[in-house]
């Protein structure tokens, strides 16, 4: 198992997390560490997911808010299992 982060999470009240490394491959048993507290857990990844792109750290549904650092940064319009990849495919901002 390896013990650097594969999946960040900024703030406990977080419902997404970060993808940290490259080339995150579905199945994989990622390390998910919050920044907040130093806190770890592990989570599945249920696809691919690039680096850069989020992980629903819960089950989402359509019209869920989406919170990373704490904050409403979206809304889903497609769900999400946890571990599954959040993105612009199925999370779009409330700005417009």
């Amino acid at each position: 198992m390896t013990k650097q982060p594969q999946l960040l999470v900024h703030d406990k009240a977080d419902n997404v997390g970060v993808i940290v490394v490259e080339s995150l491959a579905a199945g994989t048993d990622m390390l998910v560490v919050c920044t907040e507290d130093n806190s770890d857990f592990r989570l599945t990844a249920k696809a691919d997911i690039p680096i850069g792109h989020k992980v629903a750290l819960k089950d989402l549904s359509e019209g869920d808010t989406v919170i990373k650092y704490g904050e409403d940064i979206g809304r889903m319009v497609a769900p999400a299992e946890t571990g599954g990849h959040v993105h612009t495919h199925n999370c779009k901002t409330k700005r417009w």
